[in-house]
């Protein structure tokens, strides 16, 4: 069994330092407070419509904390070295989350812009400086204003570049566009979020072959849609993938019928993490794909009712239910040699 990222393990007589890389959609976490400048908090605050307290505030920073407290660390006991994460309000609520007792000591810091998403929500990374090194990070407009009213305003993509376990990597955490309006009309909108980050690691890729990529996030599509599977070019084979392609691990899990969010009762698997070629083809001592995980544990699943065995949210309607999120949490799992 692997161990810690700094933990030896054997493995085909080799040894292996290990990291865990998640995702979490963390399901509207808001601080309870006004934010003149934000009117997609106005939803969430105790005078609106969810009656969202500071009591509640802090239950669901608990239950966030407890989720990323266990997740990963049956292989790599620190959790994972990044986390992207989807629908935080602003710094506060990180700070807040990662001064969670659960969490406080793996002293995790994040990344954070402030984008023009019309609900007010962003995309983030947390991540373990015992792991991760930051060099640089950059919010990536998607314009869909093309679209008009039907496409609004949207999240920006969050581009990160550091050294994970010493080898420099670049994540690319994604949000993109909702099936609001129904998903055949809103597939265009996807597929220009989908070119944000393509364009970024093409460019790359025509410098360095064997850049490093991860890219992560709530995509509001499966791995099977056309901005996955045709944009991107994401495959679920590894046969399939060369140095320069992507590779979707979560292909098979969506095909299996494992997912990370239920609508109209059936399985929906739109938080996916997925990887450039490099990490499958890997040298010695590089960072190298080992396995992929949806952490769909029975303690976060709704216990009872018609919604038994989805995700526990934190609301039914405007309902605090005392969940987590509507989504499951996604992992992947890198190894490096160190012999």
């Amino acid at each position: 069994m692997l161990g810690s990222a700094y933990s030896g393990v054997a493995q085909k007589k080799k040894q292996y330092q290990v990291c865990a890389v998640a995702f979490y959609n963390f399901e509207n976490l808001f601080d309870a407070e006004d934010d003149p400048k934000n009117k997609g908090d106005d939803e969430f605050l105790p005078t609106g419509p969810y009656r969202y307290t500071q009591e509640i505030y802090q239950q669901k920073l608990h239950n966030l904390a407890t989720v990323l407290q266990r997740l990963g660390t049956e292989i790599t006991p620190d959790g994972p070295a990044l986390i992207g994460t989807a629908e935080i309000e602003n710094d506060r609520v990180l700070e807040d989350l990662t001064g969670q007792p659960e969490i406080k000591e793996r002293g995790y810091k994040f990344v954070h812009f402030d984008s023009p998403d019309s609900r007010g929500i962003d995309v983030a990374m947390l991540y373990n400086p015992k792991y991760f090194k930051l060099l640089m990070a950059k919010a990536l407009p998607t314009d869909i204003s093309a679209f008009g009213e039907k496409g609004g305003k949207t999240r920006d993509v969050l581009w990160v570049n550091g050294t994970l376990l010493g080898d420099t990597v670049n994540v690319f955490v994604n949000h993109w566009p909702s099936r609001r309006g129904g998903e055949e009309a809103s597939a265009p909108l996807r597929a220009i979020a989908a070119m944000v980050s393509k364009k970024v690691i093409d460019s790359m890729m025509n410098i360095n072959p064997r850049t490093r990529a991860i890219i992560m996030g709530d995509l509001n599509d499966d791995p099977v849609n056309a901005s996955v599977a045709k944009v991107l070019g994401a495959k679920g084979e590894k046969e399939d993938v060369g140095v320069k392609g992507i590779y979707n691990p979560f292909v098979s899990f969506y095909k299996n019928g494992i997912g990370t969010l239920g609508y109209d009762d059936r399985w929906n698997l739109f938080d996916q993490i997925m990887i450039t070629g490099a990490f499958l083809h890997a040298r010695d001592n590089e960072l190298k794909y080992y396995k992929a995980e949806v952490f769909n544990k029975e303690f976060l699943k709704n216990p009872f009712g018609r919604y038994k065995g989805y995700p526990h949210r934190s609301f039914d309607g405007n309902k605090w239910i005392n969940g987590y999120s509507d989504h499951f949490p996604t992992l992947i799992y890198l190894i490096k040699s160190i012999n």
